[in-house]
């Protein structure tokens, strides 16, 4: 629901065309979408340095990140998720609208929040990659002590253990971080980007 009233939208005389025939790539968001310790953001920041060493423009939202800042005030009930994904979504519209191509790692765990987001870009903008790992190896990597620390009782409405994950039907990218190294899910990646004309 929109609160704001009086407001404008107010064209630039740049168009996102004209960026991304300056950045010499298209703007696409890869929205990257797992369980925690699934890879997401270790694929990120690895992608997003190998972007930038080949001279794309790129810039990288992180879950953790975003909350210490634009989502600090939301928590993790199914409410907050969604109010969550809703806000990076039109972020990322904004990035690809810049030119940059945007690398998102958000647990984003509820079908329908994804698919709004992909509706809010233009066709071919959002690119689902689904950093496919079973909880129980998630488990085991646990980075971060989560999934210890949800079993245990001490974080409630936990994805994997008593939230659900809603794992893509039809992701453009799986990569299975059981299987595959970072460097093999970041060249899978750049070669989807190169065959797709991105960059």
């Amino acid at each position: 629901m929109v609160k704001s009233q009086n407001i404008t939208w107010h064209d630039s005389e740049v168009t996102k065309k004209e960026r991304q025939e300056k950045n010499g790539h298209k703007s696409v968001v890869l929205w990257f979408t797992g369980l925690s310790g699934s890879g997401k953001s270790t694929i990120s920041v690895a992608l997003e340095k190998a972007l930038f060493e080949r001279g794309v423009r790129s810039y990288r939202l992180d879950g953790d990140n975003i909350r210490h800042g634009l989502n600090n005030n939301l928590g993790f009930s199914p409410e907050d998720r969604k109010e969550n994904i809703r806000r990076i979504g039109e972020v990322s519209k904004l990035l690809a609208d810049a030119g940059l191509i945007t690398l998102t790692a958000f647990i984003s765990p509820y079908r329908e929040d994804r698919d709004h987001v992909r509706e809010i870009l233009e066709d071919g903008e959002f690119v689902e990659v689904y950093t496919k790992a079973s909880v129980a190896a998630c488990e085991e990597r646990d980075p971060k002590q989560l999934y210890k620390k949800a079993r245990a009782g001490e974080i409630k409405n936990f994805t994997g253990i008593d939230a659900p994950y809603e794992a893509p039907e039809h992701p453009e990218i799986i990569v299975d971080t059981e299987e595959n190294s970072v460097e093999e899910a970041v060249e899978q990646i750049i070669r989807y980007l190169e065959d797709q004309k991105v960059i």
